[in-house]
């Protein structure tokens, strides 16, 4: 068996960390000046243009016709076959929370150094959550969880040996959770227009690539069988209102995607070099974050939150920093000043 080093394992849940916690990151430097620039969330600064809602919107009770409408224009977004079902929440992290409750597992295994809340949220079902290094061992648990790409370092695993093994996994009653959350970019790299039958659930979220993460929303992917489950444990209204007319409409452009994936991605190579050229290694990452290594990363850090820019750093991997691109010209002068400054 090969574990990886990431702990998984523990008995009381504790709070995990996450990026985007400005008003944390204002009580510890308050001489900062304003306005911050938060580089910590891997969240697109090139947020969709909030097309007209109607009042009623705000002043009704989400419409089912309305869920109904979003989640078909969310399957053929995301180019889903006819068998796999489409379930809209409040956001991917809404589904991390209700799968335990939903789908039985004593024992649940993560691929890698990977987003934290997966086995928190298993480990407080009760769940024995293990962090394996090796895919192919994932298929001996109740339930195996993939980022992909991975959350902080990029990597990727190539949809047909996800597709092979959630095949293997759903003869054997089990559940392969593919994570799909900055996926829209490299349409590609999905698993979704692959997926078998059964064995095998995938999670979009559409906060990320279209910059608006305080629309609270996103999709789970599985088969009718599941589906049923976990729309009734979630229960009616899951999705707002504004938040069902304005994913419908947006995951409509496929045009407007294409243009910010682009964009997305020539900013991610200007990050490159001023991250080398201020002497890190670039570990890896995907379009709208980086994931650097330095060895005076916390001393990095604080060097950058002096100057009022957010990073995201991590406890398990002290000379890691993650990094999303800036989004307008006085960003990218105060990140490479601030690079050029060095602590």
């Amino acid at each position: 068996m090969s574990i990886c080093a990431q702990p998984c394992d523990g008995l009381a849940p504790a709070p995990v960390p996450h990026g985007g916690r400005l008003d944390e990151a204002r009580r510890l430097f308050p001489n900062t000046p304003a306005p911050w620039i938060d580089l910590s969330t891997g969240v697109s600064p090139r947020a969709y243009p909030l097309p007209t809602i109607a009042p009623e919107a705000w002043t009704r009770l989400p419409d089912a016709d309305a869920l109904t409408a979003l989640e078909t224009g969310a399957a053929r977004a995301y180019a889903a076959p006819p068998h796999v079902h489409v379930v809209a929440g409040a956001g991917t992290q809404a589904f991390i929370q209700w799968l335990p409750r939903v789908v039985p597992a004593r024992r649940v295994a993560t691929l890698g150094f990977t987003y934290a809340e997966h086995a928190a949220s298993w480990r407080a079902s009760g769940a024995r959550v293990d962090c394996m290094s090796d895919l192919d061992e994932l298929e001996n648990f109740d339930v195996a969880i993939v980022v992909n790409p991975n959350n902080p370092d990029g990597r990727v695993v190539p949809p047909d040996r996800l597709m092979a093994l959630g095949r293997r996994m759903g003869l054997r009653g089990r559940l392969l959770v593919v994570d799909e959350a900055f996926v829209d970019f490299t349409p590609e790299q999905s698993l979704v227009p692959h997926m078998p039958v059964g064995g095998v659930l995938a999670l979009r979220s559409f906060g990320k690539a279209y910059g608006l993460p305080g629309l609270r929303l996103g999709f789970a992917l599985c088969s009718g069988a599941l589906a049923e489950p976990l729309r009734a444990a979630m229960g009616p209204w899951s999705v707002a209102g504004p938040a069902l007319a304005v994913g419908a409409v947006a995951l409509a452009d496929a045009a407007w995607l294409m243009t910010s994936a682009r964009e997305r991605r020539g900013a991610a190579m200007r990050l490159d070099a001023l991250l080398h050229e201020a002497g890190f290694a670039v570990v890896g990452g995907t379009s709208l974050f980086r994931l650097a290594s330095h060895e005076r990363a916390p001393d990095w850090f604080e060097h950058f939150c002096v100057r009022g820019i957010l990073t995201r750093r991590f406890a398990e991997r002290p000379a890691w920093l993650r990094l999303g691109a800036p989004g307008s010209p006085e960003a990218w002068r105060r990140l490479a000043l601030a690079l050029e400054e060095r602590p």
